[in-house]
């Protein structure tokens, strides 16, 4: 978790300013740390670090007293510094706001400890060039008594896309924004990206703040290899067109070794600490408006967005999504509204609402797909996959026709009983087909036995497994709370699909065996 100097100030001053003055000795020069080098991890130049606690312990009998605690580069420092409350002088002014440099006379009562918080914020230039480091020392006393703790910071070079800002004539700034639908008046934080920004290559991260939007007209092209961070509240708008060109990246490395996936594309927060790494709903979503068109993803990795895909009604063209993989969304992974997409090796888990959710209709294609959803925050009510002909935006409900909803050689499944969900509106069609799919279909109260919605899925002529108390198939994902759903010899899944349907290879660029596996992956031999 993030702290603000603010709050921990306050805390700090709240905890210590009970303290009656009392007599000391000197330090000895034996104080013990928590740490003797704090890292803290990767920042993007210019971008404030999270804020990282060192606990410095007096395990002696004696009241002492500290007589320096400063940073090595004094002033000139990128680190801050907060003391037990105290944010010290500057370095240069003895008589400055402290600015978290040099802290003098700092008294430790005996058997007990103090807290030193420790940010930064440096530029790329300040970094080592051999290895991006930026580093410098926390000295504790001076002379033969002096103790110190290692301080270390990646700064990652990155690219900066943000909206403009203009003076408003009286001291602030006026931001630019983009409009959301017909209400001139209705508008979010965000900016169009110009001719010179519409092609993102690997050579260094992309960070967007707001909501960068790709006009009509217009393509974005992104890389294989590109890294793509999202601020709070941030995405991509798509009115003209996006192709997401990644490739398949080489076998991982053998564990613990971090499949690092060099071509692939990822969309992510920037947030680069280890605690955020799977933390949901960092940022908003990427969305593809009405009228976008000719939008293709391939080996894309999105993690930690609210919504991975939203796809509203576009034209006459239909959504490629293949080989791509959506993990840990707040609320949906894809959320397609009237949408057309063809979708292969797909790989969805780890949302807060649904896995996929087709709703208002539409037209789908989805082959050797993998629709789970281990949902890690708080109890999921709603399924896995939902397909649904309406739409209610909480004041009115819309309806439209679903052309078609095709599953084949696919895996929907999850913790829960029923993981796949129906919703018709008989003024309008509404046509699914689901073939030789893995099915989480427990119906314990037998609400649905005689819904020829689901009737019709599960009928022999189409070779679905029925996961359920009867008949537990089980596709055994090999690690659902990593993200990890291939699976192995011992799956229920493996060699059941239909050669009709096979896509070549599998999402790891593995060549399918026939009769092929459901899902995304051809299953391991471990």
């Amino acid at each position: 978790m993030r702290y603000s100097i603010l709050f921990l100030l306050t805390l700090a001053i709240s905890i210590t300013s009970c303290r009656k003055d009392f007599d000391t000795i000197p330090s000895s020069g034996k104080l013990e740390f928590s740490k003797t080098t704090v890292y803290l991890d990767t920042v993007f130049t210019n971008i404030g670090s999270s804020t990282y606690m060192l606990k410095v312990y007096n395990r002696s009998g004696d009241d002492i007293t500290i007589p320096s605690i400063a940073l090595t580069k004094g002033s000139a420092s990128k680190y801050r510094l907060m003391v037990d409350g105290m944010t010290g002088l500057d370095g240069s002014d003895a008589d400055a706001i402290g600015d978290g440099k040099i802290f003098p006379n700092v008294q430790l009562l005996a058997h007990d400890s103090l807290f030193v918080f420790i940010e930064t914020t440096a530029d790329i230039a300040d970094a080592n060039p051999a290895d991006m480091l930026y580093t410098d020392e926390i000295l504790f006393d001076a002379g033969t008594l002096q103790q110190k703790v290692n301080l270390v910071t990646l700064i990652q070079d990155a690219v900066f896309l943000f909206p403009d800002r203009t003076p408003d004539g009286n001291g602030g700034f006026i931001y630019e924004s983009l409009q959301i639908g017909t209400d001139p008046a209705n508008r979010i934080y965000g900016f169009v990206l110009d001719d010179t920004e519409l092609h993102f290559t690997n050579a260094k991260p992309y960070v967007i703040y707001g909501y960068a939007a790709v006009p009509t007209g217009k393509s974005l092209v992104i890389d294989p290899g590109a890294r793509v961070h999202f601020h709070d509240q941030s995405g991509i708008i798509v009115a003209g067109s996006i192709q997401v060109n990644g490739t398949v990246s080489p076998p991982p490395p053998p564990s613990p070794l971090p499949n690092l996936l060099p071509n692939e594309v990822i969309f992510e927060g920037d947030r680069l600490e280890p605690s955020f790494t799977e933390t949901p709903g960092q940022w908003g979503t990427i969305l593809l408006a009405s009228g976008s068109t000719n939008n293709s993803f391939n080996h894309l990795t999105i993690k930690n967005a609210s919504v991975g895909l939203f796809i509203q009604d576009n034209d006459a063209t239909t959504v490629q999504i293949k080989n791509t993989q959506i993990y840990n969304s707040s609320n949906v992974g894809i959320l397609a509204r009237t949408a057309k997409i063809n979708g292969e090796n797909i790989v969805i888990n780890n949302a807060g609402q649904y896995a996929l959710a087709c709703t208002l209709g539409g037209t789908y294609d989805f082959t050797h797909c993998t629709f789970a959803d281990y949902w890690q925050g708080s109890s999921r009510q709603s399924p896995t996959v939902l397909l649904d002909n309406t739409f209610n935006d909480g004041t009115n409900i819309y309806v439209a026709d679903l052309v078609q909803a095709n599953f084949n050689n696919c895996i929907i499944f999850g913790p829960n009983n029923i993981e796949l969900g129906l919703n018709k509106n008989n003024t309008k069609a509404f046509n699914h087909q689901l073939k030789n799919c893995l099915i989480k279909f427990n119906d314990t109260n037998n609400q649905f036995s005689s819904n020829p919605l689901y009737t019709s899925v599960f009928a022999p002529s189409n070779n679905n497994l029925m996961s359920n108390n009867t008949t537990p198939f089980d596709p055994k994902f090999k690690n659902t709370s990593k993200n990890n759903l291939r699976i192995g010899l011992t799956s229920d899944a493996k060699g059941v699909g239909n050669p009709t349907y096979i896509i070549a290879q599998d999402a790891d660029g593995i060549t399918r065996t026939t009769p092929p596996d459901l899902g995304a992956y051809e299953h391991l031999n471990n």
